[in-house]
Formats: structure tokens, C-alpha cells, sequence
């Protein structure tokens, strides 16, 4: 029996079947960087990848938010247990979870990234931003309906808390620049079925101009850590 989509490329066969509607921004962004932190910046450390002009798109985005005053929030993992045993499960599958030690260079975010005191930090233990943390509570207090996703891995911690973020209630918003992994294909194979399921994968460009449309007073600001 031939496959359904035979005789049509994927990105024609889900468009038939009614996939990838645009959500489009909302009122309230909130900008999230996702575990910029050195351990997966430093592409010589085991979890670590090239994302030097991901690095540059965030910094422009950040400049964009900070000059808007909407909320940014940078996530870090960082394991506290000697015996990484807060990393539970997910420590065992990959070694690299050994660099992301409590108080290790590792954890820390990346210098190129400006990072304010006025910014949240948000350490978690595992993939998504939204999982065993009080991303939920921070966006809400703030009235954010729209979450501009960036940082890395596209496969990994962006997807899981793009996921999240759509079964939260907010529109996930994955800045096709802004996002790096250490596999092309898997950044890309991520990228097409997070649009294609559930959040809009948006250019540099037109985030950037959404951002700078937005009246500073109308964005609520982001005051605690």
C-alpha cells in the first residue's frame, strides 16, 4: 500500500490535511532564551554546538525587548546533587549532564548575551522551560499571551517548551535565526513540525519589526530574577 502523501512532498501533503495555521503574534510578548548558557554555546563541551549567529539574532531580539520593555527570561540547567541525582533519568541518557554542575562555569549564561539585572533566570532540570518550574506563574503575572522562543537545541529544549507553551495557552513564536542544534537535520525536521503542530516558526525580520511596533508602555516589564 503506497503512503498516504505519495507523489507529494511533506510540506504539500500537511498543507492539504489543514496543518501549520498561523496563529500570528498576540498583545504581550515575553522573549525566552532557552539554555544559552556555556556549556551548549562552547561548541569544545559535550552538549555544546556552533551557535554564533544564533547568538547575534538573540542579541538583536534582546535589544528589541529590552528597548520595549517586554519580559525576557533566559533559561539554565544546573544540577545541584554531587551524584546528579536531580537530574533523575535524563542525566542517565546523556553524559554531558555532568557539566552542568551547580556553580560550574557550564551553567552559566554566555557574556556575548546581554543579560540585565531588570531579566528573569529560570533553572530548570529538564528539557522544557514550563516543566517542574514557575514559568507559568512568571508570564501570567505579566499578562503575556505570545512567547518568542530562541536558543537551544531546536530538537530538544526549544521543542519541549514550544510544546508546553501551546498546551499552556500561549503562542509560541520559534525564530527560525534565533534556534540552533547540533544536527541540521534535526533542527530542520524540528522546525518543520513545530509549524506545522504547534507554534509559528517566524523569520528574524518580522519578530523584530512585531517588537518594534509595540508601544513600551503597553508592555508590562520584567522586575525579578
Amino acid at each position: 500500500m503506497a503512503p498516504p502523501n505519495a507523489g507529494t512532498t511533506d510540506a504539500e501533503f500537511f498543507q492539504q490535511r489543514g496543518f501549520g495555521q498561523k496563529l500570528g503574534f498576540g498583545q504581550r510578548p515575553a522573549l525566552l532564551v532557552v539554555d544559552m548558557a556555556k556549556a551548549f554555546t562552547n561548541p569544545g563541551m559535550p552538549l555544546g554546538a556552533p551557535l554564533d549567529s544564533q547568538i547575534e539574532a538573540i542579541q538583536l531580539l534582546l535589544r528589541a525587548a529590552h528597548d520595549r520593555g517586554a519580559p525576557v527570561i533566559f533559561s539554565t540547567v544546573s544540577y545541584e546533587d554531587e551524584n546528579l541525582k536531580d537530574a533523575g533519568i535524563f542525566g542517565m541518557k546523556q553524559k554531558g549532564s555532568a557539566t552542568l554542575r551547580a556553580g560550574t562555569e557550564g551553567v552559566q549564561i554566555d557574556s556575548r548575551l546581554d543579560l540585565r539585572p531588570t531579566d528573569s533566570l529560570l533553572v530548570k532540570k529538564y528539557a522544557s522551560c514550563f516543566f517542574g518550574t514557575d514559568l507559568v506563574s512568571r508570564l501570567l503575572v505579566r499578562g503575556v499571551d505570545t512567547l518568542i522562543i530562541t536558543g537551544c537545541t531546536t530538537s530538544g529544549c526549544v521543542r519541549a517548551s514550544a510544546v508546553d507553551a501551546c498546551q499552556t495557552g500561549f503562542r509560541p513564536m520559534v525564530v527560525r535565526e534565533a534556534v540552533g542544534d547540533r544536527s541540521q537535520s534535526a533542527h530542520d525536521q524540528s522546525l518543520f513540525d513545530l509549524n506545522a503542530k504547534y507554534a509559528d516558526v517566524v523569520s528574524l525580520e518580522e519578530t523584530l519589526q512585531y517588537l518594534n511596533s509595540l508601544r513600551a508602555a503597553a508592555v508590562p516589564s520584567c522586575t525579578g530574577a
